[in-house]
Formats: C-alpha cells, sequence, structure tokens
C-alpha cells in the first residue's frame, strides 16, 4: 500500500499532513484506552516494540508486488490487533512503516502522511468493528472464521480505498489511472483471501500454546472475555 512518489505531489501534499495529524490522534486514543485496561504503560510499550519489529518485517521482508497506484504487501493489520491490541498495533504500524523508509526507502517519506493514514484510519475501523461482531464474552482465540473475515475485509478493503482516494487526489479520473486504482484492488483480493486464514491459524496456535501467549506481550482479550 505504499503510495507511489509521482501519485501525490507539491502542494497537494499538505492534505496527507493533515490526515496524518487525525491519524496520530486516534493512535494516542487507542493507546490510551490500552494503558487503561490492557495492562499499563509497560505492557503497552513491549507489545509495541513487538508490533514495529513485526511491521517493519512485514514490508521489508515479506514478499511485496507493486501493481497500479501502489505495492500489495501482506500487513496483517487484523491479525496484529487480535494478538497485541488495537494500541499497540496502531504504534506499531506507524513506527515500523517510518523505520522502513528512513533505512531502506528514504524515496518514500514525502508520502508517509498518505501511507500512515492508509495503515491506521482502517485499523481504527477495524478496532469498533471488533466491538461490535465479538461479544463480550468471546476471547480473541475462539474467533469464527465469518469474524475474521469480516475484520481483515473491512481492514484491507479500507486500505484499498484510502489507495483509491490518493491517486484520484493527486491525478484526477482519467481512464489509465482509474485502471491502475482497479488493478490494484483487484491484486488486493489475495491478502483478503489470505489474511483471515493466516488470523485463524495464528489464533489457533496462540489457543494451544496458551502457557506462552498470555501476559504483559499479549492482548488480555486474547484470552480472556472483556
Amino acid at each position: 500500500m505504499h503510495i507511489e512518489p509521482e501519485v501525490v505531489t507539491g502542494a497537494k501534499l499538505f492534505l496527507s499532513y493533515a490526515t496524518a495529524v487525525g491519524a496520530f490522534g486516534l493512535t494516542a486514543k487507542l493507546a490510551l484506552d490500552s494503558i487503561r485496561s490492557n495492562g499499563g504503560v509497560a505492557a503497552l510499550a513491549l507489545r509495541s516494540l513487538l508490533t514495529t519489529v513485526l511491521v517493519f518485517c512485514f514490508f521489508e521482508v515479506f514478499p511485496h508486488q507493486a501493481v497500479g497506484v501502489s505495492e500489495v504487501h501482506l500487513i496483517l493489520g487484523s491479525t496484529l490487533l487480535l494478538l497485541f491490541g488495537a494500541g499497540a498495533t496502531a504504534v506499531g504500524l506507524a513506527f515500523g512503516l517510518l523505520l522502513q523508509g528512513l533505512l531502506f526507502a528514504q524515496f518514500d517519506l514525502p508520502q508517509y502522511g498518505m501511507n500512515v493514514t492508509t495503515l491506521l484510519l482502517p485499523l481504527w475501523g477495524i478496532s469498533l468493528l471488533a466491538k461490535r461482531i465479538i461479544a463480550p464474552g468471546t476471547a480473541y482465540v475462539e474467533l469464527s472464521y465469518k469474524q475474521a473475515l469480516a475484520l481483515s475485509a473491512t481492514y484491507q478493503g479500507g486500505i484499498v480505498a484510502w489507495v483509491g482516494f490518493w491517486a484520484v487526489y493527486g491525478n484526477g479520473f482519467s481512464g489509465e489511472n482509474l485502471a491502475a486504482v482497479g488493478s490494484f484492488g483487484l491484486a488486493y483480493m489475495s491478502v483478503i483471501l489470505l489474511e483471515p486464514l493466516v488470523d485463524l491459524g495464528v489464533l489457533a496456535a496462540a489457543k494451544a500454546l496458551s502457557g506462552y501467549s498470555r501476559g504483559p506481550l499479549f492482548n488480555a482479550r486474547l484470552h480472556q472475555p472483556a
């Protein structure tokens, strides 16, 4: 979902700075909620460090392919949310993306505002969705495929929607631009189909290894009902 450098340029970049500020505000809210209900400051710091490392690996190590106006990545946003909570996941997405840009892709840094917005706002959306579709008495390790699919499809759909917005904002409604957006959206279907299976596999492993997947490194909701 890295926006290509030529998609949005010049003064139009200022909108991405504004949306990034909003995304960081939501990240701060999610982090504060985590501190209050999910283990405190130290636990959030530990989980955020872990998610930052994982996100960096997802972007830099996992296979990725440039398609249309952006790149297709296996980001595993819903997986991270279920394992580590929304607050730590938001922090990890923001810092993992920044670290990848600083160390390996400096040409992506002008697009950081767009890219971080594209990652964080859909995450905030699925954090709200999880509260609606997962009953308070259900631990995350008991999630169904339908619930995992809803979270993954919403997150990845949000990413596609934001990429489409930035592409149209930067380059307009030309047939070529819309075709590039469409090809990117179609390519992301593979991620939407794969991620729920990854979610369920990871949750099954967490359930089987419950002695190792409890404590401050993991989301308390992973094993405990709300």
